[in-house]
C-alpha cells in the first residue's frame, strides 16, 4: 500500500524508523593495530584533529599519532598540515630521553617518576619505543602493562610504538609526536629507547636531557658501555641501589664518577652527576628530577638550550629530505619493476651492486 505525504511525514519523524544501508563497523580495531583503513574512513578534518588535541580528548589525540605514524602518502599529507598548525602550541615542554640497557629497570623507573611528576602537578607524556622484530616487524607494545600505576593517571599519556626497524629503534615519527604531546598541553615528555647500543644518537638530537640507567653487581660496570654513550649523557643514575645491592650500587656509582672526570666537558659547560636510585622504594627519584631541573637552569642561563634546539631544528630539516628522498625514490610507478629487474640481474651475476645502483639513480633522475 502506498502512503501518503502526511504518513510519509509521520514516517520520516519517528524515532523509529530504520535507515536503511548504514554498515555495520568492523570488529577490528584498526587504531589499536596503529593503521587506518585504506579507504581512508574515520579520519577527521584538521580543525578536528587540532580541536582534540588543544583540548585533549583523548580519543581524538590518539588518532592523531596513529595519522602521524601512518605511512599511507594520504595520511602523510594531513599529518604534515596537523603538525604544521600544532607548531605554534608547541615548544614549551621539558623532553627527557631514557636509556640503558635492557634489564636496567627503565619501565620502572619512569613509572617511579613519572608518578612523583604526575603527584606535584605535571603532565607528562611517555614515548615508549618497543624494539620491532626484524623478522616478523611485530611488536609487543606492552610498556602500558608493565607501568600499571602510571597508565591509569589521569595526567599521563603512555604511547608505546613500534620501532620498526629505523635506527636505533627510535621511531621516525617521534619528533612529530613530541610536537602533537606539547600542542595537547604536557610539559614533561620522556623519550624511552630500546637500549640495544645505537637509539641513543637519534634520542639525543631530539631531547633536552639525556639520562643513562646503569644497575650494579653485573661485572665491570664501566663493561661493554661506549665512551660515545657516556659522553652524551647529560647524567648517570644507578638503578635497583636498595636491599644488599644498595653498597655495590655506592661502589658503581664511584667508579662511574671517575672515568666521567676523565671525558672532556661538554658543549653545553654542564659536568655530567653520577647518582643512584631505586625505583622501587623511591630513594633518589626526587633528586634526578631536582638534577633535571638544574641542568634546564643552568643550560637556559648560557643559551645552550636555545642553541640546541636550534641544532635539532635542523637535524630534523634533515632527516626529513632523506625520509622524503628514500620514499619517493622507491614509490615511482617506473622505479619498481626496474628494481625488480635489477635484483634478478644481480642473482644471475650479470651486473656488480654498484652498476645496478648507478643504473637505477640514473633512471630515477632522467639521465
Amino acid at each position: 500500500m502506498e502512503l501518503d505525504n502526511s504518513d510519509k511525514q509521520k514516517e520520516n519523524s519517528s524515532a523509529l524508523k530504520v535507515v536503511e544501508g548504514v554498515e555495520q563497523p568492523s570488529p577490528l580495531n584498526e587504531l589499536a593495530l596503529g593503521k587506518f583503513h585504506t579507504k581512508h574512513k574515520g579520519l577527521l578534518s584538521i580543525d578536528e584533529y587540532l580541536d582534540g588535541i588543544l583540548n585533549f580528548n583523548r580519543t581524538i589525540f590518539s588518532k592523531a599519532i596513529t595519522l602521524v605514524e601512518s605511512s599511507l602518502p594520504a595520511h602523510q599529507a594531513i599529518a604534515q598540515e596537523l603538525i604544521l598548525k600544532c607548531l605554534p602550541y608547541s615548544g614549551n615542554s621539558i623532553r627527557l630521553g631514557i636509556t640503558g640497557v635492557p634489564g636496567a629497570g627503565k619501565s620502572t623507573f619512569i613509572e617511579s617518576l613519572g608518578m612523583h611528576l604526575t603527584s606535584n602537578g605535571h603532565r607528562l607524556a611517555v614515548l615508549a619505543i618497543d624494539p620491532s622484530s626484524s623478522r616478523s616487524k611485530g611488536s609487543i607494545l606492552g610498556d602500558k602493562t608493565r607501568m600499571e600505576a602510571l597508565s591509569v593517571e589521569p595526567n599521563a599519556f603512555i604511547r608505546p610504538s613500534p620501532s620498526a626497524g629505523s635506527l636505533g629503534g627510535v621511531t621516525r615519527k617521534t619528533r612529530e609526536t613530541i610536537i602533537l604531546c606539547e600542542a595537547a598541553g604536557f610539559d614533561t615528555i620522556f623519550v624511552e629507547t630500546v637500549g640495544v647500543g645505537q637509539s641513543e644518537t637519534a634520542v639525543h638530537s631530539m631531547v633536552d636531557f639525556f639520562l643513562l640507567l646503569m644497575i650494579s653487581g653485573a661485572g665491570d660496570e664501566l663493561q661493554g658501555i661506549k665512551r660515545g654513550i657516556m659522553e652524551m649523557a647529560d647524567a648517570i643514575a644507578i638503578n635497583k641501589a636498595d636491599g644488599d645491592n644498595k653498597t655495590r650500587a655506592a661502589i658503581a656509582c664511584t667508579m662511574i664518577k671517575n672515568a666521567l672526570h676523565l671525558f672532556p666537558l661538554p658543549d653545553s659547560g654542564w659536568s655530567p652527576p653520577a647518582v643512584t636510585c631505586s625505583s622501587t622504594t623511591g630513594d633518589g627519584i626526587p633528586e634526578i628530577w631536582d638534577l633535571v631541573n638544574d641542568y634546564i637552569t643552568f643550560t637556559r642561563n648560557n643559551d645552550y638550550f636555545n642553541h640546541k634546539r636550534l641544532l635539532q631544528a635542523r637535524q630534523i630539516m634533515i632527516d626529513y629530505i632523506d625520509r622524503q628522498l628514500h620514499d619517493n625514490f622507491y614509490n615511482r610507478p617506473d622505479i619498481k619493476p626496474l628494481l625488480l629487474q635489477k635484483e634478478a640481474q644481480l642473482a644471475k651475476g650479470e651486473i656488480s651492486p654498484y652498476q645496478a645502483a648507478g643504473e637505477l639513480l640514473e633512471a630515477y633522475y632522467g639521465k
